[in-house]
């Protein structure tokens, strides 16, 4: 099943499966932690929002063999974790805003595939860490380059955390319409042309491995994000590097689920 989170026409926020007609979903009940079921309802949606206000958002760096040599890193032996604010959350087609009170102009795209958790995970093993996914969702890890290699002491959750630097959409894909995540393709596209463009299979740490490592001796909350990393082909690796502008457009396309675009725009 494909969820969404839509406002309708009276700004009403619910949860609906997307029909053939564009714009148009069937109302869904239930939760993340039950599952989903169909009203036989219909309503139209005013606005497509982020599919969940996640509890926590967990990222993964250099979990691409081939983003890690494009960037002149090591391969990592263990899962390189930080964390990006929930409020960074932004849905399909809001703006990705360019931070200028705390300027930045090396703002950059990475394309992500994201896990969302449907209940409490802690000590999942590798056979185990799946039933707690909800489904998957396309991410964009947006992150002001000059922030996080010059600014922030080598941590980089300034850099990843402002306003709208985390676009989640359009929608979660369930498990069961998906059943394959570690085989399918991603890419991100600026202005129509693809700048990234790989396969899931080329983690270093995959779905699972990164569920048990991060739930070791942790709770990783129900309705947490889970970012896995991005490929390579991002801008500040590209000579000269590529900077997002205002008037751009930068989408995530992943096999199965679909597209996330966004456009960019000066921050207020």
């Amino acid at each position: 099943m494909r969820i969404a989170r839509i406002a309708d026409q009276s700004r009403t926020i619910l949860h609906g499966r997307p029909t053939e007609e564009t714009g148009l979903y069937e109302e869904l009940t239930g939760s993340w932690g039950s599952g989903f079921r169909g009203t036989g309802r219909t309503v139209r949606a005013a606005r497509l929002l982020a599919p969940l206000d996640p509890s926590a958002v967990y990222a993964i760096g250099l979990n691409y063999r081939d983003h890690a040599a494009e960037t002149g890193a090591p391969v990592p032996s263990y899962p390189v974790l930080f964390m990006k604010n929930p409020r960074a959350v932004t849905g399909p087609g809001a703006p990705v805003l360019l931070p200028r009170r705390l300027r930045s102009d090396e703002v950059d795209y990475e394309a992500e595939l994201a896990v969302v958790l449907a209940r409490d995970c802690r000590n999942a093993t590798r056979a185990t860490a799946l039933g707690h996914v909800a489904g998957f969702t396309c991410a964009n890890d947006v992150s002001a380059r000059d922030w996080q290699r010059q600014r922030s002491g080598h941590q980089w959750c300034r850099a990843k955390s402002f306003d709208t630097f985390c676009p989640l959409g359009p929608w979660v894909v369930t498990p069961d319409e998906m059943p394959d995540p570690l085989h399918v393709r991603i890419a991100s596209r600026l202005n129509g042309k693809i700048m990234q463009e790989s396969n899931t299979a080329q983690m270093i740490f995959d779905v699972p491995a990164l569920l048990e490592f991060l739930s070791a001796d942790t709770t990783l909350p129900a309705g947490a994000v889970i970012l896995t990393g991005t490929p390579h082909g991002v801008g500040m690796a590209r000579q000269p590097p590529v900077w997002l502008q205002p008037g751009d457009t930068i989408a995530v396309d992943i096999a199965g689920i679909g597209t996330l675009e966004n456009p960019v725009a000066e921050g207020a």
